[in-house]
């Protein structure tokens, strides 16, 4: 059997916390700021976490079973 690989994009963007669950980024922070609100920017700054229904899917591409 072949050893299982990291998909490479998924190991980029998210990380595990201690607890285990699985840190994200926000999205809409790159770029087209201006007609973003001060409050909305800052909110996107934050990182959030990945929800219960996406946990299963990330953790098999971080080979995290």
């Amino acid at each position: 059997m072949p050893k299982v690989k990291t998909n490479s994009g998924a190991k980029k963007r998210f990380t595990l916390t201690g607890s285990g669950k699985i840190k994200r980024k926000h999205a809409f922070k790159r770029h087209i700021l201006t007609k973003k609100t001060t409050k909305q920017k800052r909110a996107l700054t934050h990182a959030g976490l990945v929800s219960a229904a996406d946990t299963q899917n990330i953790k098999s591409l971080l080979c995290l079973r």
